[in-house]
């Protein structure tokens, strides 16, 4: 079998080493009531886009920090009410994606819920407002603030609202609500059911934000991890915060928000991936105490994987 990590058997063992926070938990209880605290004010535009098979329609609602979070919204004609509905999670840097791929699933009767991460490439607002750098990278963004003021907390605060502003649709069943998406998008999937456990079922592809150190040290700091690399040659070029940087990442690491999860998950990992390792991934799936399966392909690395899209399909559709 090709290598570029460990052997499978290996990484089915694999914890982690990117050190953990001590007040890691108390952090997200924190987090996860900030949320709670907030308005929404969740407002519903019609899209120019229309099919006859599904209404389309620009969702907007409040985030944490003020932040006004877009996401598309497609809703079947004439489905039955309550039906399932499915939040999903774009890559790094990307957006929600265009209207019609969000039609197979309201082919089947489900709401779609697409979200543009803040400050990406889609209609999300990035509120801003932290000391240090923000030059380059989402990951690093915050890492010279308060761990509070931390991007990606924000972001991953951002699904799990919208996993619950699901949920709270009349027309959807809130006790089938899915989520998934790949690379970013499977770690935001990760965070959304970690977040908000009543999501039913999460389908992770090749996860992003897991084990930071992992890839430091595989020297595998490069294209999605590459501000790991800038942020210390720019702030910290003699490694003598390392530890402090590297546990403060710890509070925006998958892994560790994993055991969270109450729903089904199923993972998808390429072990030939060179831009999410795969030991880092299985440090997060390793760590999974729900009901979890696992498909491994070989000979793919960060790329599509045949089959992938089908597979979730089906395992939303098993009931």
């Amino acid at each position: 079998m090709p290598l570029v990590d460990m052997p499978l058997e290996k990484l089915k063992e694999y914890q982690g080493i990117n050190p953990r926070p001590a007040d890691f938990d108390a952090y997200w209880d924190r987090a996860i009531a900030e949320m709670r605290a907030v308005d929404p004010q969740v407002e519903f535009v019609p899209s120019e886009f229309q099919t006859p098979q599904a209404e389309c329609f620009d969702l907007y609602f409040t985030g944490v920090r003020g932040a006004r979070i877009h996401a598309k919204y497609v809703r079947p004609r004439g489905a039955a009410v309550p039906h399932p509905a499915v939040v999903l999670f774009h890559g790094y840097t990307g957006n929600a994606g265009d209207w019609n791929d969000k039609l197979a699933y309201a082919s089947l009767g489900y709401s779609v819920l697409a979200m543009d991460c803040r400050g990406q490439g889609g209609s999300s607002e990035d509120v801003g407002g932290v000391k240090g750098n923000t030059h380059q990278g989402h990951i690093i963004r915050g890492l010279d603030d308060h761990p509070d003021n931390l991007l990606f907390r924000h972001i991953f605060l951002d699904t799990a609202q919208l996993a619950g502003i699901a949920m709270g649709l009349p027309e959807v069943d809130s006790e089938r609500v899915y989520a998934h998406g790949g690379s970013q998008g499977g770690a935001l999937t990760i965070a959304c059911a970690a977040l908000e456990p009543r999501v039913k079922k999460a389908s992770t592809v090749f996860p992003f934000l897991c084990d930071y150190k992992r890839t430091y040290e595989m020297d595998l700091a490069k294209d999605a991890y590459q501000e790991l690399r800038t942020y210390f040659r720019h702030f910290d070029p003699l490694h003598e915060r390392e530890d402090e940087i590297f546990e403060k990442l710890g509070y925006i690491d998958l892994q560790f928000l994993a055991n969270r999860i109450r729903g089904d998950v199923l993972m998808l990992v390429g072990l030939m991936d060179t831009i999410c390792p795969p030991s880092t991934q299985f440090a997060a799936y390793n760590k999974i105490t729900a009901p979890k399966q696992l498909v491994v392909y070989p000979d793919f690395g960060h790329e599509h994987l045949p089959g992938s899209a089908d597979k979730t399909i089906q395992f939303f559709l098993k009931d």
